[in-house]
């Protein structure tokens, strides 16, 4: 059963990867993945969010990081971060390892670079110990963890 539903939420994650925005690229190992957009910024998110709906899984939010920084004076490249997911399987994951809450909604952040090429990245693996930032990473890790003990 958890077997299916961690198959399920890779296939929901595969599947909004896996639409004509471009090829999709796996990065340092670890669970992200990004992948280059053919359309433009609105138009990306335009686009994810129709297959959002599509797939019939809930969206929660969108929320454009550029304006949020602009409206504290900091100037950001187009940045927006979609918040959707599975209610009833994410709250298996949840229930199951309250660390989870950390990848539980997914997120998906679409952004522009500096060249206006569009770009999007999500992480593959919700709940992976070993893509988390819940838990230490035993592999190369970006963000290695500094401390595990809070005070």
């Amino acid at each position: 059963m958890v077997l299916r539903l961690i198959c399920s939420a890779l296939l929901v994650a595969g599947a909004l990867t896996l639409s004509p925005f471009g090829a999709a690229q796996a990065t340092e190992d670890d669970g992200i993945v990004k992948f280059k957009s053919a359309y433009s910024m609105p138009e990306t998110i335009k686009r994810k969010k129709k297959d959002i709906a599509d797939k019939g899984i809930m969206f929660f939010d969108e929320n454009d990081q550029a304006k949020l920084t602009a409206d504290i004076g900091v100037t950001l490249l187009p940045s927006t971060l979609l918040v959707f997911g599975n209610p009833p399987l994410g709250t298996l994951f949840l229930t199951s390892d309250p660390d989870s809450g950390l990848d539980w909604p997914v997120r998906l952040l679409v952004y522009q670079d500096a060249k206006g090429d569009v770009w999007s990245l999500i992480r593959i693996s919700p709940g992976s110990r070993d893509v988390t930032a819940s838990q230490p990473r035993q592999r190369n890790s970006r963000w290695p963890p500094t401390s595990t003990v809070q005070k």
